[in-house]
């Protein structure tokens, strides 16, 4: 990747994918916001609630001013014990079906609306979200809304592509199986999860560097990958 100090917005910055990603570009000394709505080490914290349109509309006029280089995405919500053997699609209430669509779908393009203007400001923009296999076709789960959520969203982005195309922005998509943060490294060791070898963080992280560092006139749509 380039050296040049880049602009980070990510979203999703407080804990898992989103906290590994704030700590390892902050490291690299790029100028890192993190929004959560918790506090976020290792960035510039904006304090944001995405589950609502409120909390998006007020955090888009926070960010309005800011110039952004790369915006990521990586919040993301799933069904109660929704990745352990008791899970019961069935038990999953109306409420918390449309939380997670709040949040995995509707959240991801309405920040995307907010921003797209002062991201195509940049000389290579990069708009990158963090997806799921639960998405594609021949692996999704039993997770009915989480599955759902995460085809939506590689659906929005190839909207997005679309509809965004004069602004030169550079969607990605990259769909994980599990991965390695402390979170689900725990999940492994008391036995809520499965035993298996989860996708390294440092993998998901070369990945947004590879983003990052094409030429702006390449786009890479969806990045998967698989654990062996």
């Amino acid at each position: 990747m380039s050296n040049k100090k880049k602009e980070i917005l990510v979203i999703g910055a407080s804990k898992g994918i989103g906290a590994e990603i704030v700590k390892h570009f902050n490291n690299l000394g790029h100028n890192v916001f993190g929004v959560s709505r918790t506090k976020a080490k290792n960035c510039k914290w904006i304090q944001g609630d995405i589950s609502e349109a409120q909390g998006i509309k007020n955090l888009l006029e926070t960010i309005s001013q800011m110039k952004i280089d790369t915006f990521i995405f990586s919040s993301g919500v799933w069904e109660e014990y929704g990745f352990m053997n008791e899970f019961d699609f069935r038990k999953t209430s109306d409420l918390e079906t449309r939380h997670i669509m709040s949040i995995n779908l509707i959240a991801p393009i309405e920040l995307t609306k907010g921003v797209s203007k002062t991201l195509s400001l940049s000389s290579n923009p990069r708009a990158i979200y963090l997806g799921a296999l639960s998405g594609l076709d021949q692996l999704s789960s039993s997770q009915v809304a989480y599955s759902a959520s995460k085809f939506g969203l590689r659906g929005a982005i190839q909207g997005l592509r679309i509809a965004l195309k004069k602004e030169n922005i550079g969607f990605t998509v990259i769909n994980p199986g599990n991965v390695g943060t402390e979170e689900v490294l725990l999940d492994i060791k008391e036995g809520r999860f499965k035993e298996q070898t989860p996708i390294p963080m440092s993998d998901i992280l070369l990945s947004i560097e590879y983003i990052q560092s094409i030429s702006s006139s390449v786009e890479i749509a969806d990045i998967n990958l698989i654990q062996k």
